[in-house]
């Protein structure tokens, strides 16, 4: 018996030194502390931003109709031409024999004609002399113009693309471009904001080349059908340009207002982005709890960003200690 008791004492001290052990180990979880603040909905402007190059107005290429010899090229890429002066010359020797058999043709109708006059000849073979007159003039008239190339525009050259001796090929010899009074951009616009487009409307374009400067523009085209690879629209814009300055192949950004729309703003700090990805998001808390609210994003608002989605108006969104955070969890608002 005096064994027995002596066995259950251990036991029971075992006992209660196992249960002081447990007590030491256990893990005191603290509650997150953050910051929070309120989403509002406010009017925020819809200015959009879109990059171009600039382009002529209007261009031409300059190309004989067939392949000839290169005999003189008058201009250089930089040199303003007005419409109608003589750019290329190529080589005559065709156009030659060609003025010769014109002449020759002209001198065998004109004598049908008078022999007609005088009962000596038929009307069959003038008329017969008559349309070859009128296919050799075709002819050389074609050659012709095709020998001596003029600018059919008052612009500046842009290309070129062979030298004096050369054969004339699939490019152009010249390219002039028209500067004036306008030059244009082409800019890609989403099919969203297509919709608040309207040809005629002011945009605001800049260059790199005067930082300093802003010049007026307005939508002259919007095109009707969208690039399915982009979801976009094109919109040709046209900007006044008396003075030559604007080059084509300048970069330009093309500011145009939309006006304003109601949107969520938050402060920035409040926008977390997912690691791995792209995708950005915001802790909303209700009650002593927070919620992991995928967010997308619109315009950069100084410190606060416009929100487009995610987020409703009034929304209490945490702001510091997002790191600490995970869907669901409880909080402590400091």
């Amino acid at each position: 018996m005096k064994y027995a008791s002596l066995s259950l004492g251990l036991l029971a001290a075992a006992a209660l030194v196992s249960c002081g052990k447990k007590d030491d180990k256990t893990v005191v979880v603290e509650t997150p502390i953050v910051t929070v603040d309120v989403a509002h909905r406010i009017d925020v402007p819809q200015n959009k931003e879109y990059t171009a190059n600039v382009e002529a107005e209007n261009i031409n290429n300059i190309s004989p109709a067939t392949p000839n010899r290169i005999k003189r090229i008058n201009v250089e890429v930089g040199d303003r031409v007005r419409a109608g002066q003589e750019l290329v010359v190529l080589d005559k020797s065709n156009i030659d024999q060609l003025r010769i058999n014109l002449e020759q043709t002209q001198r065998e109708y004109n004598r049908a004609v008078q022999l007609l006059e005088i009962g000596s000849g038929t009307q069959r073979q003038v008329d017969q002399l008559k349309a070859q007159l009128d296919a050799s003039r075709s002819q050389y008239d074609n050659m012709l113009e095709n020998t001596i190339l003029r600018s059919p525009i008052s612009g500046v050259v842009t290309a070129r693309n062979y030298d004096p001796g050369d054969m004339t090929g699939s490019l152009p010899v010249l390219t002039v471009g028209q500067l004036t009074p306008v030059v244009k951009v082409m800019i890609n616009v989403s099919e969203n904001d297509m919709s608040l487009l309207k040809v005629g409307q002011p945009v605001e374009v800049t260059f790199d080349a005067f930082p300093d400067e802003i010049f007026q523009g307005k939508v002259q085209r919007i095109y009707p059908t969208v690039d399915t690879a982009t979801r976009t629209f094109e919109v040709e814009v046209r900007i006044a340009n008396a003075g030559e300055r604007i080059k084509p192949g300048m970069f330009a950004r093309v500011s145009i207002d939309f006006g304003t729309q109601p949107n969520i703003v938050v402060p920035d700090r409040a926008v977390v982005k997912q690691t791995g990805s792209g995708n950005k998001y915001v802790y909303v808390l209700k009650g002593n709890k927070v919620s992991y609210n995928r967010v997308e994003l619109g315009r950069r608002l100084d410190n606060a960003y416009e929100l487009l989605s995610g987020i409703e108006d009034g929304d209490t969104v945490v702001i510091t200690g997002q790191t600490r955070l995970a869907d669901g969890i409880e909080v402590e608002v400091h």
